[in-house]
């Protein structure tokens, strides 16, 4: 596929599911934006733990903090298992601090071009809730420390910028974390001022936003060949973000942990001469597999604090 024709047929897919998404959000009779929080849960039924008032996931930050050294590759193997395909969003990024690494509870939103009657009603309907302010302010008041803001802005750059460094002060106050936008920023070098936040944007660019409608508040949305849905746990790296399911997240974490700890055992006995690298590759016999149990018994605190692990992983690993 040539990249036009990457192009539209990635345009084409995002405007099927916003059309849905818009669809969605208009049966909702009080607020025009959001969905009920019935359905909210229906639609992440396979998550069985906490959740926020407004019927998001909320994984445990433990999970979280975990997650951190996870790689995007471990994560999307641990995804396609269970059929999830269509989670990973990929360049072109402009990232803000491109050495930091983001993760965090996925809140949404999706922004059309503006058409006056719609906009209208929303803004009608959001006043009633009790929402103040331009409309682009109106996620970053729901956020909750350990979220984090992804936006659709229909990949829009000029007159599309989200956010600059004021709403990015905030963002940070409320969540203790950045944005991933479908979209565009300003004001990076005041962004870039703020300790801990990070972001993922297709680019920047000194105008502000115009002619745009919030369309979606905590909605299912799209961002780039990915399809979010709120509470997902978002991993942004280098190599991309990745939306992971709330009731996945600690079995990528305990997955992408095993492989660390294995991985460690093995590069370590390769280059003391234990083993030759031939034998670390195939199945592992008895004999390396009673090594490695004796090498996690002796050294758990130390493999914790080395390889990002949690003790549980380890005595799973060890039942085992």
């Amino acid at each position: 596929m040539n990249p036009l024709e990457h192009f539209f047929t990635r345009r084409f897919k995002q405007g099927i599911l916003l059309v849905a998404a818009f669809i969605l959000c208009l049966q909702v009779p009080l607020n025009a934006q959001k969905i009920p929080r019935q359905t909210l849960i229906s639609m992440t039924s396979e998550w069985e733990g906490e959740r926020y008032p407004d019927g998001r996931p909320k994984v445990p930050a433990d999970v979280l903090e975990r997650m951190e050294e996870v790689s995007i590759e471990e994560a999307w193997g641990t995804l396609r298992q269970h059929d999830y395909h269509n989670q990973f969003a990929g360049g072109p990024w402009k990232i803000l601090k491109p050495g930091e690494v983001m993760v965090g509870r996925a809140l949404t939103a999706t922004y059309y071009p503006a058409r006056p009657g719609v906009q209208k009603h929303i803004s009608e309907q959001q006043e009633k809730a009790g929402h103040t302010g331009p409309t682009n302010t109106w996620p970053i008041d729901m956020l909750n420390q350990g979220d984090l803001y992804v936006a659709n802005g229909f990949g829009k750059i000029k007159d599309g910028t989200l956010i600059g460094d004021r709403l990015g002060n905030t963002i940070y106050a409320n969540s203790g974390n950045g944005v991933v936008f479908e979209g565009s920023s300003r004001d990076r070098e005041g962004l870039s001022e703020i300790e801990g936040f990070n972001a993922f944007v297709r680019d920047w660019d000194p105008s502000f936003i115009q002619h745009m409608m919030l369309i979606g508040l905590n909605t299912p949305t799209l961002i780039g060949e990915a399809t979010v849905m709120p509470g997902d746990v978002v991993l942004a790296k280098q190599t991309g973000v990745i939306f992971i399911p709330a009731h996945l997240a600690e079995e990528v974490v305990i997955d992408s942990e095993r492989t660390r700890l294995r991985d460690g055992f093995a590069h370590q006995r390769v280059q003391d001469g234990t083993y030759t690298a031939g034998q670390m590759d195939t199945e592992w016999t008895d004999e390396i597999r009673q090594d490695f149990e004796n090498w996690l018994r002796s050294n758990s605190e130390e493999l914790q604090e080395k390889f990002g692990v949690g003790q549980a992983t380890i005595d799973e690993l060890l039942e085992e």
